[in-house]
Order: structure tokens, then C-alpha cells, then sequence
């Protein structure tokens, strides 16, 4: 049995973390890793303590704003960046392993906490049927490593 890269164990666990997502229109998950450690983990979906929106709102989600993202969920980068900032974790120079690219907001908190790497799954630009990937190339534009994920996820069973 050969040995997984910590890229395939840190993205198949990114890709299992957003089977656990309450968001009925997308399933996103998010690895924070330094050094070949987990630093924090995270999957999008409401704030503890207030609704989980496939319960809540089985049907259609929680309301949408004017550009169609949800009023209620934290982004899977998002709830790993602030599980581990609230834990005292030091995220600087750790690498982001996330199923969807981030957005451009994601981007911003990625750059502003010091992450010195991005790996993704999907992109965000062709789930959202826009020309460009304004989070990576936001991250690029200001030094943050960005690559999409193109090793193996040989123990997912599903992708989402």
C-alpha cells in the first residue's frame, strides 16, 4: 500500500468535511493545515445556534440577498479561519485546502490572516456562471500560492 500525499489526505478530508454542511444549494468543506498538522477544519452552513437551513427550509434555504448568496451561512474558509483565530491557532503561512474556490470575500479574510497557500477542488467562477476567479486572482495579485487540486482522492466515495 503506497503512502498518500498530505495534499490527497487534507482535500479528501476537505471533500468528507462538506458532506456535513446544512446548505441545501451547496456543499462546501475546508482544511486549515501548517506543517503537515490540522490546524482547524470547516464546512459551510448557519452560525452555531441559529438555524440549519436544509431543517429550517427544507425547500428553498435560507433567504438570498441581492446577488443570490445566502443571508445566513458562513463560507466553509470562513468557519475554519475563525474556529482557529478563536482558538489562538496560528494561521500564518498555513495552506488552505477548500472544495471551491474562494470567493472574493474569502479571499480577502485568507490574505488579511497571512495563509500563505490555497489549494481547491472546483471552481467557484464556473459554479456561479461568472468569467473570472476573482478570489484566486485576488490571492495572486497579492502573493498567496494558488493551485488547483489534481492529485487523487481515492478513498472519497462520493464527490459532492
Amino acid at each position: 500500500m503506497s503512502r498518500p500525499a498530505f495534499d490527497d489526505i487534507f482535500m479528501e478530508l476537505a471533500v468528507n468535511l462538506a458532506k456535513r454542511s446544512h446548505c441545501v444549494k451547496r456543499h462546501v468543506g475546508a482544511v486549515l493545515a501548517k506543517d503537515t498538522r490540522i490546524i482547524s477544519i470547516g464546512y459551510n452552513g448557519p452560525p452555531a445556534g441559529t438555524h440549519n437551513c436544509d431543517e429550517e427550509w427544507p425547500e428553498t434555504g435560507c433567504a438570498r440577498d441581492r446577488k443570490g448568496s445566502c443571508t445566513l451561512a458562513l463560507h466553509a474558509e470562513q468557519n475554519a479561519i475563525i474556529y482557529a483565530v478563536k482558538n489562538n491557532a496560528n494561521v500564518e503561512d498555513a495552506t488552505l485546502y477548500v472544495t471551491l474556490a474562494p470567493c472574493l470575500a474569502c479571499a480577502r479574510i485568507i490574505y488579511s490572516t497571512g495563509i500563505s497557500k490555497v489549494v481547491y477542488l472546483h471552481s467557484y467562477a464556473e459554479y456561479k456562471g461568472i468569467e473570472l476567479e476573482e478570489g484566486v486572482d485576488f490571492l495572486q495579485r497579492f502573493g498567496v500560492q494558488v493551485e488547483r487540486y489534481r492529485g487523487n482522492l481515492s478513498n472519497v466515495t462520493h464527490m459532492i
